[in-house]
C-alpha cells in the first residue's frame, strides 16, 4: 500500500463511506420516482409528446446508470483498501498522492497514467457522459 498513514486512510474511508451512503439513497429514490413512458406521454402522443417522454425516461436512466457506475467505483476503492493496494496506481504501481485521493478518492491511477489512459480510451470516456 502507498505511504498513507492511518489518519489519512480513515479520512478517505469516511469520504468513500459517506458518498456510498448518499449514492445508495439517491439510486433508491431515483428508481422509486422514475417516470414511466406511459405516465409522461398522453394516451395519443403526438411526436413532440413522444419525444419529451423518451427524453425524460432516458435522462432518468442515465442518472441511475451514472450513480451505479460511481457506486461500483467506490466499492472497488473500498476493496483496494481491504486488500492493501489502495493508493497505488493500477498501471505503474507508483503512489497516488494523498491530495489527489482526497479530491478523487476513487482514483485508481496516478495523474500521468490517468492522462495516458484517457488519451488511449477517449471513446470510453465520451460514452460515460451525456
Amino acid at each position: 500500500m502507498s505511504n498513507l498513514n492511518e489518519q489519512q486512510l480513515a479520512h478517505l474511508r469516511k469520504i468513500l463511506d459517506d458518498r456510498h451512503q448518499a449514492l445508495s439513497e439517491e439510486v433508491h429514490r431515483e428508481v422509486n420516482e422514475q417516470d414511466d413512458f406511459a405516465d409522461i406521454a398522453s394516451p395519443l402522443p403526438d411526436p413532440g409528446d413522444q419525444s419529451f417522454a423518451n427524453l425524460a425516461v432516458d435522462l432518468g436512466n442515465a442518472d441511475i446508470t451514472r450513480d451505479i457506475t460511481e457506486l461500483r467505483a467506490i466499492e472497488a476503492a473500498q476493496g483496494r483498501m481491504e486488500e492493501g493496494s489502495y493508493g497505488d496506481c493500477i498501471d505503474c504501481g507508483s503512489e497516488i498522492p494523498y491530495a489527489r485521493l482526497e479530491v478523487q478518492p476513487i482514483a485508481e491511477r496516478c495523474m500521468p497514467c490517468q492522462e495516458a489512459y484517457e488519451k488511449s480510451h477517449g471513446d470510453v470516456m465520451r460514452r460515460a457522459t451525456l
